[in-house]
């Protein structure tokens, strides 16, 4: 029968004591190690104060594109891509649960039943000793990790801050599936483009080839100038069957993004790109840093790290569990739910981290330098971020002013080119003149197609690099 005199519990009460004073006490040496790396300020990467309100989360609509919508609402609803980053996210959410369930009671039921034969020469008399019997326990057991220095805690911050880079993955992941739509459909709209314009340029060499020939006849022209001028109208045929591949070649890769056949992109029709987007902010503002998904997502992966070396630090301080169990013990299956087979208990456990031949510290060496991994990882892509938003506006606004002198410069070449043509229909030109001017006009007017597309294929670079409209959700934190 247990001892409950005074003197017992007393001397218990005694024996806990030391053992909670051992605890608190007891841990391994810790190495603070070298100081980390220190992140990237706003101020450093020469970024502005001042909010801005574009772009907004669906920015291809500022295109008023109604085909160009349908295609980025098709992707977005069909790449596997996206699918693939919700996977992760996923992961993510289910590690976060984990990482909770740490935190909390655990409760468990177990039966376990062995049918044995007793020794007759070991602790059990007659008539146990020498029989066949069942040995059966039926027991809860509750059990408690009390988490005094925050190591569960830490964990689960981690977990959050992983699952919230995760959620912005997704976005990451978005905005670069949107903006690889839009500029392949502009870059198509400019091989259509191209198409229409050296279409026409085929039919202008045909006339002037025509007008070749009538002068042959009249004794003013030789077979010289008809073989340049069919030799000129077969290069534009040449031109024009490349860029009627690159449509093709452009289309396919848009019904690929939108995770269809060949045959979605076969129904893009050609649309209007003479007048530019208008309305990119002037300067790199403060606001990058929180609508950039990457840097959002850098940033949580920094405090990711960081909770991970506050549990790793949690590690070498004494770790104190309590249990409790409650149940019924018999020799015999009759007997297991019968009044004296009871059996319950509670007590502490406690692990003190003595000696561990430096384990602990090569964890923790490991999650500093994961965290400086991560701020560097930070800082590199907000650098990227600055690059890319300022190249994208420096192009931008020399782009207005080349796209002025390249209307100038085609308006006056396709006069020149009239004139010329004009001179020598009536014989007071010759055909060299002609040809100069032909070849001019069709660089002119490519190069024409390729700025307005350029500048459209610019401002969706600017949304991407500002963000995509990206915000975070305030509600989730």
């Amino acid at each position: 029968m247990p001892d409950s005199s005074p003197l017992h519990i007393k001397t218990m009460k005694r024996y806990a004591t030391l053992l909670l004073i051992a605890a608190l006490s007891g841990c391994a040496a810790l190495d603070p190690g070298q100081p980390g790396l220190a992140a990237l300020q706003p101020s450093q990467a020469g970024l502005q104060g001042g909010a801005i309100a574009w772009p907004t989360e669906q920015w291809w609509l500022r295109y008023q594109d109604a085909q160009l919508g349908q295609l980025v609402s098709e992707a977005l609803a069909g790449s596997p891509s996206l699918a693939a980053a919700q996977a992760r996210l996923n992961m993510a959410n289910a590690a976060v649960g984990g990482a909770r369930a740490i935190q909390l009671p655990q409760l468990n039921a177990g039966y376990d039943m062995v049918r044995e034969r007793f020794s007759e020469n070991y602790i059990y008399p007659p008539p146990y000793g020498g029989s066949m019997l069942t040995d059966n326990t039926l027991r809860l057991n509750l059990g408690f990790d009390l988490d005094l220095w925050g190591r569960n805690r830490a964990r689960y911050a981690a977990a959050v801050s992983q699952k919230d880079a995760s959620l912005a993955d997704l976005q990451v992941a978005r905005n670069t599936l949107v903006s690889g739509v839009v500029q392949s459909y502009f870059n198509l709209q400019n091989a259509l483009s191209q198409v229409t314009v050296i279409t026409q340029i085929v039919k202008q060499l045909e006339n002037v080839a025509s007008i070749t020939r009538q002068r042959v006849a009249a004794g003013l022209d030789t077979e010289v100038e008809v073989n340049q001028a069919d030799s000129a109208v077969s290069s534009a045929r040449v031109q024009l069957s490349q860029a009627s591949t690159n449509a093709d070649l452009l289309r396919n890769q848009i019904s690929a993004l939108t995770g269809a056949g060949p045959q979605r992109g076969s129904t893009i029709r050609l649309a209007d790109l003479s007048k530019a987007p208008e309305g990119v902010p002037a300067n790199i503002p403060f606001e990058l840093l929180g609508r950039r998904p990457d840097i959002v997502a850098a940033k949580y992966r920094v405090q990711a790290s960081a909770s991970q070396i506050s549990a790793a630090k949690a590690e070498f301080f004494p770790n104190i569990n309590l249990s409790a169990f409650a149940g019924f013990m018999s020799l015999g299956l009759g007997n297991l739910l019968a009044s004296g087979s009871e059996i319950y208990g509670v007590g502490p456990a406690v692990t003190l981290p003595i000696f561990n031949g430096g384990a602990l510290n090569a964890n923790l060496d490991t999650r500093q330098a994961e965290r400086d991994l991560a701020i560097a990882n930070y800082n590199q892509t907000v650098l990227a971020a600055v690059r890319e938003v300022a190249d994208a506006t420096t192009a931008i606004q020399a782009l207005r002013q080349q796209t002025v002198d390249q209307a100038a410069s085609l308006r006056a070449i396709t006069s020149a080119y009239d004139i010329a043509v004009r001179r020598y229909k009536s014989g007071l030109g010759n055909f060299v003149q002609v040809l100069l001017a032909q070849n001019e006009v069709q660089k002119q007017a490519i190069l024409n197609t390729d700025m307005q597309a350029r500048a459209f294929n610019l401002d969706a670079q600017l949304a991407t690099a500002l963000g995509g409209g990206y915000r975070i959700d305030t509600n989730t934190h």
